[in-house]
């Protein structure tokens, strides 16, 4: 029996939805249509454990593996079964849970699993015709479905801790202590602006890990400062949305740049930065600057739409992840930030950077 939660589950739904609808709708930053951009689908990859299948669009779905045609189904069998799997994943209160009614149908088709048998990011691969060119690009795409629980767009860890140092004040063991055990519902803001009224003041040193701010400078030389002050004011005000964030960090203009003509520095080099880990960079390993297989988003919507990112189209792309992101805060005992400590008689502070789709 295949199990699986609702994100898993929407990966099924997305290759059933797209057979039916026969083509790739493009979204905008709002996660809806844009109206009169579409791609015709030609056909869709996957990867199994038992080999490679394509999904070929005609007048019916043909499967093919290895170049021999398998089986032919009918357009209409993929737009009911999507139909029923929606309703199934939307009614389902349980963290797994199985669809006896698609997995027979799955088999049938020679889908034998629920997540495309990949390392790397890529969950789907679909080849379709662009009017504009003339051409057949074959995109990858991670599938983030709105469905079950809102998804990270870069995951918490030590190693996307941040380092300040707490300069201007003296603080007794006592006084310390007090400050660290604040366990308030905000204890990290509640902890900030304690020390902020003994007179601290918080200097960013540098991240945790090397790797990470190495791969932040690869994207851009000020980035490391840059995300410094957004996640300072994260953890300091009320704002989380990133839009709100740059905005405040923009307005306050901490990297000196020359506004006089308004240039949105803040908000482009964000937008880089969320593109690089929305396509592949990770923390912890050495970034290259190549993308993943993928090179874009599908988003199953809670209506049942499915839309369209990639960075063949990168403007939608970058506004989607500017506008549907947040930062959140991550378990600050596992991850161990949010508290004050002393090394060779300075005083530093840990805050953590993890980000969520809206």
């Amino acid at each position: 029996m295949i199990t699986g939660n609702k994100g898993e589950w929407s990966e099924i739904y997305a290759l059933f939805k797209l057979l039916g609808d026969k083509q790739l709708f493009l979204g905008n930053k709002d996660i809806e249509k844009l109206e009169g951009l579409v791609y015709p689908i030609i056909k869709i990859l996957r990867s199994e454990n038992n080999g490679n299948f394509e999904y070929s669009i005609q007048d019916e779905i043909i499967l093919v593996s290895g170049n021999e045609e398998v089986l032919k189904i009918p357009i209409s069998e993929f737009k009911d079964k999507a139909l029923f799997l929606l309703n199934a994943i939307k009614k389902n209160k349980e963290r797994t849970f199985s669809v006896p009614e698609i997995e027979m149908f799955m088999q049938s088709i020679n889908c034998i699993s629920l997540k495309a048998s990949s390392s790397a990011k890529t969950d789907i691969t679909i080849v379709v015709h662009d009017q504009r060119t003339n051409q057949q690009p074959t995109l990858g795409f991670s599938i983030k479905s709105q469905l079950g629980s809102p998804s990270t767009l870069l995951n918490a860890g030590k190693t996307t801790n941040f380092i300040y140092e707490i300069d201007f004040t003296h603080l007794t063991e006592d006084e310390i202590d007090q400050i660290n055990t604040i366990d308030t519902r905000s204890k990290i803001m509640d902890r900030i602006s304690q020390i902020q009224n003994k007179g601290g003041k918080f200097e960013f040193v540098k991240t945790e890990r090397q790797i990470f701010s190495n791969n932040l400078v690869l994207i851009d030389s000020l980035l490391p400062q840059l995300l410094s002050q957004i996640i300072f004011d994260f953890y300091s005000t009320e704002f989380s949305h990133l839009t709100d964030l740059v905005s405040l960090t923009a307005d306050k203009n901490p990297l000196e740049f020359d506004m006089e003509n308004e240039h949105k520095f803040y908000e482009y080099k964000i937008k880089r930065f969320l593109t690089d880990v929305a396509l592949g960079m990770m923390p912890s390993k050495v970034w290259s600057g190549k993308y993943d297989a993928t090179g874009g988003y599908l988003i199953v919507k809670q209506n049942g739409d499915v839309l369209c990112y990639h960075i063949y189209n990168r403007n939608e792309f970058e506004d989607y992840l500017f506008a549907n992101t947040k930062l959140d805060t991550a378990s600050s005992s596992r991850h161990e930030f949010g508290k004050i400590y002393v090394e060779n008689g300075t005083l530093y502070f840990k805050l953590n950077l993890q980000i969520r789709f809206v």
